[in-house]
Parts: C-alpha cells; structure tokens; sequence
C-alpha cells in the first residue's frame, strides 16, 4: 500500500513539473504569437473582410456583406494580362537569380576561413543600403543605355533587371546555407568513383542543394510576382503590373473591395504554389 502511494507521489511531480514547464513555454510564445495576431493575422481578416463587400459607386464608400462581386472582376482580361505579366517576369528573374547565384554560392561554399567571411560580406553589403535607394540608383544605368541597345528604362526588362540585381543575394545566401552543409567526403568520392564534374554536380551536389534551391526560388518568386517599388520606378508607370493595378485601387480609384480582392487572390495563389512546391520538393528531399 505505501508503495503505491510513493509511486503516485512520484508520478504526480513530474507531471505537474511539465505542466509548469508547458506554462512557461507558452508565456515565452505569448509575445510572438501576439505580435503575429495584430500585425499579421489581423490585417489578413480584415482584407478578406473588405474584398467580401462592395463600392457605392455614387459616394464612394465600402458597404459591408458578403458578395464575390469583386473576385468576379479580376479575371477580366486587363487584370489577367497583368498577372501574366507579372508571372512571366517573375519566373524570367527567378531563373536568372538562379543560374547566376548557384555558381556564386557553390564558390563561397568551398572557401574557408576569412575569404568566405568577407564574400558574404559582400553578399549582404547592398542591403545595408535603402531598397528605394537602390532601385533609383538603377536608374543612371538605364536611363543613357549603358548596357548597350539605347534607354532601356520604362521597358519590361529594365523592371525584370532590378527584379533580378535586388533579389539576387535573396537566391544566393539560402543556396549557400544548403551547399555548406553538403559533406566534402561525397564529391570526393563520386570523384574516386570516375564521376566527371558536371556528373558530380548533376548526380550529388543538385541533389544535396535542392532545399537551397526551393527555398531561394520562394524568396525571390513569391516577392517579387507582387513587386510594387520595382515597377513604379524603373516601369515608368508604362508597364501594367499587377503590383501597380492593386495600389491603384486602393490609392487611385478608391475601391477598396476590389484592390483587397485582387490582394487575396494573388495571395492565395502563391501559397497554393508554395505548398505544392515545398511538398514536392520535401518528397523528392525524403526519396
């Protein structure tokens, strides 16, 4: 009987420590889930909540309720022409990103020491610098077709260049992370294995990067199919965006549903994306 009575008096300790330890993890989550709650969770409720009403179109005022009319809009073929658009220069210059940022992460990945400090370094510098400022330093180059071709400035591929010189470090340092982390022992042994270069870099080192690679393509694809800065400055306001059509709506016109329609369902789509891709990409991760 005493013995039964110790083993429920020693059980019960530890379980009251866990909950005690339970409570303490959460106090510790309590700011971070807040601070997501009021400037994350919020502001998406209340888009969703706007892009469910609709205009009045004699004052201009949002009356609340529950209609799709603004989610039946955006597929007009203005709208649809600016998402292609955006989809095709975003793609363009997440390819870009990639090809140039593969090679360049894969070299820092084998340096060692100081030399690789400094390189990322140099990764990191521009962001030291305003996003803004940047952008508007693009500019001097396109504007007296230093590149080469006349003025490139308020074309399509000026804003698919600034896409790509801002987002870059974005590819690079996710690939890095992915490349440092590939064991030396392996590309030695392919080597030993007969397995040429560009066999070791098809067959072992892609393999081993493609979390870098998933997650890279996510930083710069998803940012930039909605990029709004970009377009204004090196588009000129001449080429249509889908970034510049949903400020419009909210800056321009005043029709807030229909901007906030435009917003979740650009949203939503980029997440379906991004799940597929990281679940098809885990997969191939786990395989």
């Amino acid at each position: 009987m005493s013995s039964g009575v110790l083993v429920r008096a020693g059980g019960a300790r530890p379980a009251r420590w866990l909950r005690r330890r339970r409570l303490f993890a959460g106090g510790l989550a309590l700011p971070a889930f807040g601070w997501t709650a009021i400037f994350f969770i919020a502001p998406l409720v209340l888009l969703i909540a706007y892009s469910l009403g609709r205009i009045d179109i004699i004052t201009f005022t949002v009356q609340w309720g529950w209609t799709t009319q603004s989610y039946s809009q955006v597929f007009q073929s203005l709208y649809l022409d600016a998402i292609a658009r955006s989809l095709m220069l975003s793609v363009g210059a997440t390819l870009a990103c990639l090809i140039v940022g593969f090679p360049v992460a894969y070299y820092i990945s084998l340096q060692r020491g100081r030399r690789q400090l400094i390189l990322l370094v140099a990764i990191i510098v521009p962001f030291w610098t305003s996003f803004l400022v940047r952008t508007y330093a693009m500019t001097n180059i396109l504007s007296y077709g230093w590149l080469g071709g006349g003025k490139l400035l308020d074309t399509p591929f000026a804003i698919g260049l600034g896409i790509f010189y801002s987002y870059l470090p974005l590819m690079i340092l996710p690939l890095y992370v992915a490349l440092e982390r590939i064991d030396p022992s392996l590309r030695e042994s392919a080597a030993d294995l007969g397995a040429g270069a560009f066999s070791r870099l098809r067959r072992v080192i892609v393999p081993l990067a493609k979390p870098g690679i998933i997650a890279g393509c996510i930083l710069v694809g998803v940012p930039s199919t909605g990029e709004y800065v970009i377009p204004s400055i090196l588009g000129g306001g001449k080429v249509l965006m889908y970034g510049n059509v949903v400020a419009d709506q909210f800056q321009s016109t005043g029709n807030y549903p229909f901007g906030a329609a435009l917003s979740v369902t650009l949203m939503a789509a980029l997440t379906i994306v991004v799940l597929v891709v990281r679940r098809a990409g885990g997969r191939e991760v786990v395989a």
